[in-house]
């Protein structure tokens, strides 16, 4: 198998993962009514994704990195836009590195 072929069934069975893990939970979700405390706790479930992505990631980088995340929650405090506040993180960590 060629090395393009192996990406693109590897990209396919990623595709076909997410799709049966959504529609997994929405099928679960409609036999079953999670009580307050699950309503409470999944709500919480995608920071706690975000932060595990986004925490060794700034751990292991540099004055960039970390230049381009205080900026982002900094405008983010101030804004509440997200798109912008990202905009605003990309470009303090680009306006840096030309910088430095």
């Amino acid at each position: 198998m060629t090395e393009s072929a192996s990406d693109l069934l590897a990209i396919l069975g990623m595709f076909i993962a997410t799709l049966a893990c959504r529609a997994g939970g929405y099928w679960l979700f409609s036999r079953i009514t999670p009580g307050p405390f699950i309503r409470r706790t999944l709500a919480h479930v995608p920071g706690t994704i975000f932060t595990a992505f986004v925490v060794p990631a700034l751990v292991r980088g540099g004055p960039q990195d970390w230049v381009g995340a205080a900026a982002t929650i900094g405008s983010m405090l101030l804004l509440r836009n997200l798109g912008l506040a990202i905009a605003i993180g990309v470009a303090a960590a680009w306006g840096w590195h030309a910088l430095v």
